[in-house]
């Protein structure tokens, strides 16, 4: 049967009837189906849409008007036009009951040709329109809905774009903050420095003075070249050029060197050390993309907790091994525990820095196969861990989130 047909539903039980009927009506862009009760007429009315329904009256069984009043109480026939057809007298007021019923006509035998052909062509008609109405409101909801879904797709995007801005404001800021800092410092160092040369006050270049100046200093230049690495990092990480080059270690050893290199600043805070590290983890990792995690998770305790002790653990794993550092100081909501991931945040807004330590850690630990979490209890302190397999996965580079794209970057001690 063809779809794009229109059909016509002819009921008589009397099949020289319904073969007459349909000579009568003649056309080939229709689809007649023929039921000669009012049953098979239900049957055929529950599985198909028709434009006309022609129903003999008198029928055994369930008669035309009958048949047509469950039509008209049946949500999915209700709307079907029907045609009423009757051999008896106008006397017995047959037209009368028929359009009670919901006809909208009523046609007496013998049928004459002109009047059911014209009949049956408005119907057609009728109902050619009406679907090609409904086909066309049915496109009009597809594209309204479309263009909702691409409006709020806009939308969505605007907001993601405004907030970049925000971020990208924020940020700069931040970074100008920051950076100026330790310049102003580094400036002020420069003056006095000029001024004790202009005086002829060597003094202030002898012995231990010195040595403290230089070590201010280089802590300074440290700090810049650190946030500048930061801010690169983030750079690469969004253009996929940030890659790891990994080659194999004992990770115990490396977290001992590192952890070592913060002597000066743990006693400067007054932060005792708490080491536990097993030996022989050995596996391929970028090494120094590791030590730039584990810098940035100890720098962040020596600034959220001075003063408090700190402790670092390395311990196996199936599979792999975990590095843990645990602080004892004020603790980050469950809420932000997520967040702190994420670029330009902190757990406190009051201490100072860009709030990308923890971005940069997640993306480098991801590259690695591995992941970043935090535990912590508000006033009980914080542990993060570092869970790494052993083998590091081969790319050349990673975009935001893991996986790898791109080329590029810089090697272990590149600034």
């Amino acid at each position: 049967m063809d779809d794009d047909k229109i059909r016509l539903l002819l009921v008589d039980d009397l099949p020289e009837n319904l073969a007459a009927l349909e000579a009568l009506i003649g056309r080939d862009d229709l689809e007649l189906h023929k039921a000669d009760s009012g049953t098979q007429a239900l049957e055929l009315l529950l599985t198909n849409d028709f434009a006309l329904a022609i129903l003999d009256v008198q029928m055994p069984g369930m008669d035309g008007f009958e048949l047509a009043e469950f039509m008209r109480g049946t949500e999915r026939t209700k709307h079907i036009p029907i045609v009423f057809v009757s051999a008896c007298g106008q006397e017995l007021n047959y037209a009368f009951k028929g359009y009670e019923t919901g006809a909208v006509d009523f046609l007496h035998k013998p049928l004459d040709v002109h009047a059911v052909r014209s009949k049956v062509n408005v119907f057609v008609d009728l109902y050619r329109q009406k679907r090609t109405l409904s086909r066309q409101l049915r496109a009009l909801q597809e594209a309204q809905l479309e263009q909702e879904m691409l409006m709020a797709e806009l939308q969505k995007t605007q907001a993601e774009l405004q907030l970049a801005i925000r971020n990208r404001d924020d940020f700069l800021s931040a970074a100008a903050h920051e950076l100026k800092t330790p310049l102003n410092v580094l400036k002020l160092h420069a003056q006095m420095r000029e001024r004790h040369l202009k005086h002829g006050d060597l003094s202030a270049f002898s012995g231990d003075k010195f040595a403290k100046m230089v070590a201010r200093e280089s802590r300074l230049v440290e700090t810049l070249v650190r946030q500048i690495d930061d801010m690169l990092d983030i750079s690469r990480i969004r253009t996929g050029k940030l890659y790891l080059r990994p080659s194999e270690f004992d990770l115990g050893e490396v977290v001992e060197d590192i952890v070592g290199q913060f002597a000066e600043q743990l006693a400067a805070t007054g932060n005792e050390l708490q080491l536990h590290i097993a030996r022989g983890i050995v596996g391929r990792w970028d090494q120094f993309r590791l030590e730039q995690v584990l810098a940035n998770l100890i720098t962040n305790a020596l600034r959220y907790a001075p003063g408090k002790p700190l402790r670092v653990d390395v311990t196996p794993q199936p599979d792999g091994a975990r590095i843990a550092v645990r602080d004892q100081g004020p603790g980050i909501p469950a809420e932000h525990q997520q967040r702190i991931f994420q670029q330009f945040e902190q757990a406190n807004a009051g201490v100072s820095g860009l709030g990308l330590g923890l971005y940069i850690s997640k993306q480098i630990v991801e590259a690695h196969g591995g992941q970043i979490h935090v535990q912590s209890t508000p006033g009980q302190g914080a542990t993060f861990y570092v869970e790494l397999p052993l083998d590091c996965p081969d790319g050349d580079g990673w975009e935001a989130g893991g996986g790898a794209a791109g080329e590029g970057g810089r090697g272990k001690g590149e600034g």
